[in-house]
C-alpha cells in the first residue's frame, strides 16, 4: 500500500516540483530520508537563505517552487525572506516539520503550538493537516492557491510521523488560472475618461514584468503619447528604461511624488499599489484635480488606496484591452528625460561613478539583482534597465534577500537553458544578513558576480537619521570587516577593484569563471540625501 510519504511525491514530481530549497532539521527527516534521485536538494545554510533562494529561483523560472523549513524555530529564522515573498508576489509552497502527533498535546521540545498562526500574516493560505492522509490534497490546495492571483506564499506544517503513513487515493492534479482578464464595462469607462484627457500620465509597476507584459506596457504608453513612469521603490522592472517616454522612478514619498505629477489631468497606474511609501512627508496624494485610475489583480491592493478608482485585472491583459480602446494619439510626444552629466572621478569612487562603470561594461543580456538601499538612486540615474525579467530586488525593504534571490536566479538561468549573466549588487551591510547563500552558490559553480560597494556603514540609516533629524543612532559603523576573506573562506573567488578599469575586469572574469566571484569595491562614505 502507497504510503502519504510516496503519494506526496508523486504529486509533487506531476507539478513540477522537484526542486526543494532547505536547510534539513530532525522533523524534517522523515520527509526527506532515502530523498529520491530524480529530485534535488539545494542546500543553504540557514533557513532565510532557502526561503529567498527559493523566491529568485521561482521569479527566474516563473514556476512556484517549494522551500522545505525546520519546525517553528527554522520557520522563524525564514520568516524576514518570507515577508518580502509575500510582498514580492512570488508563488512559493513552503513546508516545515511538526512534532510528532503523539506529544503534540504536552508540546515537546521542536514542537510548533501555534504553527498556522506562525507565518501569518504573510502567507495566502496556512494549514496543518488534521490526518496524515490530508497531507497530498494540503500540497494540491497549496499549489493551486500559491499560483492564483495575487500570487504569493504558503505554509503547511507537517507533522513528522504522517509520512509513513497508508495513504488515501492520490489527489487529482488541477490546473487554475493565474490570470484576472478585466471587467468589460468598467474597462471602456476607463478608456473613455484616458481619451478625453489632455495631460495623462502612465505609471507602470512590478506586475507587468511578472505578466510578461513589456511589449503591452510599451503599446499602451505609445498609444497614450504621454510620459512613463516606473512606480515608486519597484522590485521589478515594468518598463524598459531606455525608451523615450520612460521619465524615471517616482519619488517613494507622498509630498514629493505628487509633485512629480503635477500638471496630469489624468494618472494610470498599472500593475503596482497605490503607492508604495516609506518616509513620512506629508502633502496631497495628487496634484489638485489631478484623477487616478489603478489596475491590480490584487483586491486588497484595490481597497488600501488612499485614492482613485480601481479596476481588477492582469496587467498585460488590462494593458492590452486598454490600448485596443483607445483612440490614435492627438499629442505630442514628452521630451525624453535628460542624461545625467558625467559622474565626478577620484577615488574612492562616488556611488555615480561606480553604478556609471558598471552601466559601461553591462553585459546586453545581463539580470541585476540589488540590495545597497543607500546607493539606489545613483543605480537609477546611472544603470537603466533595457530587458525584461532584468532587475530584482526585494519589494518588502527588509535586508537579507538580494545575495540569496541572486543564487537562485542564476540556478534558474542554468536549469532554463537561457545562460543569462547574473550580478548582484549587495551593500556591505546587506551582504551579511545571508552572507552563507555564497557556500550554495560555490557547491553549485554557479558563475554569479557579486559587487559589494564597500562603505563601511548602514548609510540608509544615515540618510534616514539625517532625514528625521535623529542624531547620535549608534550601531551604524561597520568597521572591521573583510569581505574578502569571508567570500574566500565560502569557496569563492574574491578581489577588490577600486577603479574602474578594475571593476570591468573583474566583471569579466567572474562571468566568465566557474564559480562565484565577490568583488568588493571601496565606494565614498559621503551620506546620500533620503529623496
Amino acid at each position: 500500500m502507497a504510503t502519504v510519504r510516496d503519494t506526496s511525491y508523486d504529486l509533487l514530481r506531476a507539478l513540477g516540483l522537484t526542486t526543494v530549497f532547505g536547510n534539513p532539521g530532525s522533523t524534517e527527516q522523515p520527509f526527506l530520508q532515502d530523498f529520491p534521485a530524480d529530485f534535488r536538494y539545494v542546500h543553504a545554510l540557514q533557513e532565510a537563505s532557502a526561503v529567498a533562494m527559493a523566491d529568485g529561483y521561482a521569479q527566474a523560472t516563473g514556476r512556484p517552487a517549494h522551500v522545505n523549513l525546520h519546525t517553528a524555530p527554522g520557520t522563524g529564522n525564514g520568516m524576514g525572506n518570507l515577508v518580502t515573498a509575500w510582498h514580492n508576489r512570488t508563488p512559493l509552497i513552503v513546508t516545515a516539520g511538526q512534532q510528532t502527533r503523539e506529544m503534540l498535546l504536552i508540546e515537546p521540545r521542536l514542537s510548533s503550538p501555534r504553527a498556522v498562526e506562525l507565518t501569518q500574516p504573510y502567507v495566502k493560505w496556512s494549514h496543518e493537516p488534521v490526518r496524515a492522509q490530508d497531507i497530498p490534497a494540503a500540497l494540491m490546495r497549496a499549489y493551486a492557491t500559491a499560483v492564483q492571483p495575487p500570487a504569493g506564499p504558503v505554509f503547511l506544517s507537517l507533522p513528522l510521523d504522517d509520512w509513513h503513513q497508508p495513504a488515501d487515493p492520490p489527489p487529482q492534479v488541477r490546473t487554475v488560472a493565474t490570470r484576472v482578464a478585466p471587467d468589460p464595462a468598467r474597462l471602456r469607462e476607463f478608456a473613455g475618461i484616458l481619451a478625453a484627457s489632455d495631460h495623462p500620465a502612465l505609471v507602470v509597476g512590478p506586475a507587468m514584468d511578472r505578466a510578461d507584459g513589456w511589449p503591452a506596457a510599451v503599446a499602451l504608453a505609445e498609444r497614450l503619447c504621454c510620459p512613463v513612469w516606473s512606480a515608486p521603490a519597484p522590485e521589478r522592472a515594468g518598463f524598459p528604461e531606455d525608451h523615450p517616454q520612460f521619465q524615471g522612478v517616482l519619488p517613494y514619498a507622498i509630498g514629493p511624488l505628487a509633485e512629480k505629477l503635477h500638471g496630469h489631468d489624468t494618472v494610470l497606474v498599472v500593475g503596482a499599489p497605490v503607492f508604495r511609501y516609506y518616509p513620512h512627508v506629508p502633502g496631497g496624494y495628487l496634484p489638485p484635480g489631478t484623477r487616478l485610475l489603478h489596475v491590480t489583480d490584487d483586491p486588497d491592493e484595490a481597497a488600501r488606496a488612499p485614492v482613485g478608482d480601481s479596476l481588477l485585472g492582469d496587467a498585460r491583459l488590462t494593458a492590452e484591452a486598454l490600448r485596443d480602446l483607445l483612440p490614435p494619439p492627438h499629442r505630442s510626444p514628452p521630451p525624453a528625460r535628460p542624461n545625467p552629466p558625467p559622474p565626478e572621478t577620484g577615488l574612492p569612487l562616488s556611488p555615480d561613478a561606480f553604478f556609471a562603470t558598471l552601466a559601461a561594461h553591462w553585459p546586453a543580456d545581463g539580470v541585476l539583482v540589488q540590495e545597497s538601499p543607500s546607493n539606489l538612486a545613483a543605480l537609477r540615474r546611472r544603470f537603466r534597465v533595457r530587458r525584461p525579467a532584468s532587475y530584482f530586488t526585494m519589494a518588502s525593504g527588509g535586508l537579507g534577500f538580494g545575495l540569496p534571490a541572486a543564487v537562485g536566479i542564476a540556478l534558474a538561468e542554468r536549469d532554463t537553458g537561457r545562460g543569462r549573466p547574473v550580478v548582484a549588487v549587495i551593500g556591505d551591510g546587506s551582504f551579511h544578513y545571508s552572507v552563507q547563500a555564497l557556500w550554495t552558490a560555490a557547491r553549485l559553480r554557479l558563475p554569479l558576480v557579486v559587487l559589494i560597494p564597500v562603505n563601511q556603514q548602514y548609510a540608509i540609516l544615515r540618510s534616514f537619521a539625517a532625514h528625521k533629524q535623529t542624531p547620535g543612532v549608534p550601531g551604524l559603523d561597520l568597521p572591521g570587516l573583510d569581505v574578502t576573506a569571508i567570500a574566500a573562506g565560502y569557496g569563492c573567488a574574491a578581489t577588490v577593484a577600486g577603479t574602474p578599469d578594475e571593476i570591468a575586469a573583474a566583471l569579466t572574469a567572474g562571468l566568465a569563471a566557474d564559480r562565484p566571484t565577490v568583488v568588493p569595491v571601496p565606494i565614498s562614505t559621503e551620506v546620500p540625501a533620503l529623496l
